[in-house]
């Protein structure tokens, strides 16, 4: 595929460069209000087939623990290397779980489950083991779905990714951001190459059908030579399928973004020419740019519209804060 450099307006991204949640859900993370309580969730579970809706359902399931903390994230997250706060956590998963298997109308077939985070493979393998069962439980994973992780290829081996492989996850989005070691540095996220190519080699072994890399553009330190780097080897790892997300400084929401020097960040102009050069890049060498910050290759899967449900965000935590855009 021919790069254009017309593939988007710059003009236009510089009028509506503004700081915001990323679309992952619907409604977004700021737009979720106390007028919609527990009794008008439970209620349009009751009603999920009005209409002669029988799509198999989506889930996902939020793990909000990390070992270390990066300070780009906004996610909800728990920094701690205690797994007994995980243990725990694992037990009122299962009764908010059951709660919503209980309450939901239609058929409890999935088509989609995604473990996000905070760092899913925080857990032991005990542990995700534990949480499989529970899922399997109330849920019936249809064969063919998409199953997926997200890893961090720091606190990740072969042996883990074996283990997945055979509690049936098939899709892992692998956490990179930018192999530059001055932006790793600054963002207090130090991953070498060869973690993330073993882990990505690993899962190749194991059966996995979908690969993905996530990048992201904006962090302290970063400029376009740096990121070209970056692109370099990720390229080499030959992913699937790439998110490379812009980074929102929001230090009044987020408070690890506060140890980022704001003098260090790219300016407006810099972040606009690392997009181009990703975007160049990447549909240079066959991904499709496939909108919202993600690109696919040409020979990977993507679950057609008909195959996707109603998703159901299985989750215990006490504040929503909007991700980075």
């Amino acid at each position: 595929m021919k790069f254009q450099e017309t593939i988007f307006d710059p003009q236009v991204i510089r009028k509506f460069d503004v700081n915001g949640p990323r679309y992952t859900s619907y409604p977004t993370a700021d737009r979720f209000v106390e007028a919609f309580g527990a009794d008008d969730y439970v209620r349009w579970l009751g009603r999920r087939t009005v209409g002669g809706i029988g799509r198999p359902l989506s889930l996902y399931v939020h793990i909000p623990f990390c070992n270390t903390i990066c300070y780009y994230c906004a996610c909800n997250k728990i920094i701690t290397k205690d797994h007994g706060r995980s243990a725990k956590y694992i037990k009122y998963l299962g009764k908010e779980i059951a709660m919503q298997e209980a309450a939901l109308e239609g058929s409890r077939d999935v088509v989609q489950l995604h473990f996000g985070g905070g760092t899913p493979t925080f857990l032991s393998e005990d542990e995700m083991q534990r949480l499989m069962d529970i899922i399997h439980k109330h849920f019936r994973l249809l064969p063919g779905g998409e199953y997926s992780i997200e890893v961090d290829p720091r606190k990740v081996g072969r042996d883990n990714v074996k283990q997945l492989a055979a509690l049936g996850l098939n899709r892992m989005s692998v956490g990179v951001q930018d192999f530059s070691p001055e932006v790793q540095v600054a963002v207090n996220r130090v991953q070498s190459l060869e973690e993330t190519r073993l882990v990505i080699d690993s899962a190749r072994e194991f059966g996995f059908k979908g690969i993905s890399v996530d990048l992201i553009y904006g962090l302290p330190k970063q400029n376009v030579i740096s990121f070209n780097h970056t692109l370099d080897e990720v390229l080499k790892l030959d992913p699937d399928r790439l998110s490379i997300y812009n980074y929102a400084h929001l230090p009044s929401l987020a408070k690890p973004q506060r140890r980022i020097n704001e003098a260090d960040l790219p300016t407006a102009d810099a972040r606009l020419q690392i997009l181009q050069l990703a975007i160049r890049r990447l549909t240079e060498a066959g991904y499709v740019f496939i909108g919202m910050d993600h690109f696919a290759s040409r020979t990977t899967s993507l679950p057609s519209p008909s195959a996707r449900g109603g998703c159901i965000e299985i989750f215990r935590v006490t504040r929503r804060m909007p991700r980075p855009t």
